[in-house]
């Protein structure tokens, strides 16, 4: 006897496989009017603007929210 949830997992993937075999980019390759798209990101830009962006964001914001943490613990204690 086949397992549900394996048999439910297989079934999903399928058709999650099937989506994106059928989906295409048709319209990718067809310029609209007004389209201008400029010029690309070069390989530094890209890794600064998807790589470290995010990871100084993170870093900010985890200070953050230490810095009030322990701000919160020091005027519960009185100290």
């Amino acid at each position: 006897m086949v397992n549900k949830n394996a048999l439910r997992a297989g079934t999903v993937s399928a058709a999650a496989t099937l989506m994106l075999l059928m989906s295409s980019p048709a319209f990718a390759l067809m310029r609209d009017d007004g389209d201008d798209p400029g010029s690309g990101l070069s390989a530094v830009e890209t890794l600064g603007l998807y790589v470290v962006t995010p990871i100084v964001a993170f870093l900010v914001i985890t200070g953050l929210v230490m810095v009030t943490s322990k701000s919160d613990k020091a005027a519960k204690t009185g100290k």
